[in-house]
């Protein structure tokens, strides 16, 4: 109320003003410049859009993140080169609402003998794919599939007998094969243990990008 005060005010001054300084039709004065006084109203205007757009963009990031993305941190080595140990990453919690999982997607997953413990590996057999491991080689359905995420250094030489990966069932590895553990060691996990889509990593700097 107190500002529409300070404006009537204002205006009534500015009516005065020119009534003490008449001016004709024929010969119109230019006014000049607006006083400072009168810039005033336009430039708390401009200010409070601004506020206002940054207050948006910010709940409007906080909803994405707390409803869609999930920051998480990697705790271990087994998802080395593309993951490190503490790197800080955005996983897609919405992501297989809308699509499928994938052969060679890194998810996020309930640990299947400690559910309170979350697991982060790479697919490598959907379900109703036949797999086998040979030495380290990986067979999906007959033939060795190409696995450019896992260095030599990070190979080993485990085998997996043959098997079929049952219904909403998922095999999953960890790139740093020599140390990891994962469907090898407790089986395929189950559709509804997997909880999100490894998505960005932003954390740190020399690391940040687009987890593959």
């Amino acid at each position: 109320m107190a500002y529409a005060e300070r404006l009537k005010v204002s205006g009534f001054r500015s009516i005065k003003w020119k009534t003490a300084n008449p001016m004709s039709e024929e010969n119109p004065v230019n006014p000049g410049p607006p006083a400072p006084e009168e810039r005033k109203p336009e430039a708390r205007g401009a200010l409070r859009l601004w506020f206002r757009d940054v207050l948006i963009s910010v709940a409007a990031s906080f909803m994405i993140i707390t409803f869609i993305y999930q920051p998480v941190r990697v705790e271990g080595t087994s998802m080395q080169p593309e993951l490190r140990d503490q790197d800080r990453l955005f996983i897609n919690k919405f992501a297989y609402h809308f699509e499928n999982i994938s052969r060679g997607d890194v998810v996020v997953f309930h640990y299947p003998l400690d559910p309170s413990k979350s697991y982060i590996k790479r697919v490598i057999a959907l379900p109703g794919d036949t797999l086998r491991i040979d030495d380290g080689r990986v067979y999906v359905n007959g033939k060795r599939i190409a696995e450019p995420y896992v260095p030599a250094r990070y190979r080993d030489d485990r085998s997996y007998p043959k098997i079929v990966v049952p219904n909403n069932e998922y095999f999953v590895m960890g790139d740093h094969r020599s140390i990891s553990s994962d469907s090898r060691d407790f089986g395929p996990v189950n559709r509804n243990v997997i909880y999100g889509k490894a998505a960005f990593i932003y954390w740190p700097a020399d690391n940040m990008g687009v987890v593959r």
